[in-house]
């Protein structure tokens, strides 16, 4: 189960194919070394997306 708490690097790590999510809501910067660090939270605070709703997406 994907979590707001989540690392960028181990989902995409764990689930490749959560990637074209993540870039539709608009984080474009999947393939920054800094990004594979930040939790999800961290990644939509910056980028300014809901992560309740992105987590919900990616669990669905």
């Amino acid at each position: 189960m994907i979590e707001k708490t989540t690392k960028i690097g181990d989902l995409l790590e764990q689930f490749p194919d959560k990637a074209d999510i993540l870039l539709e809501a608009g984080m474009h910067c999947l393939g920054c070394p800094a990004s594979q660090a930040e939790t999800l939270e961290e990644a939509c605070a910056v980028h300014g997306i809901d992560v309740e709703e992105l987590v919900e997406k990616l669990n669905a």
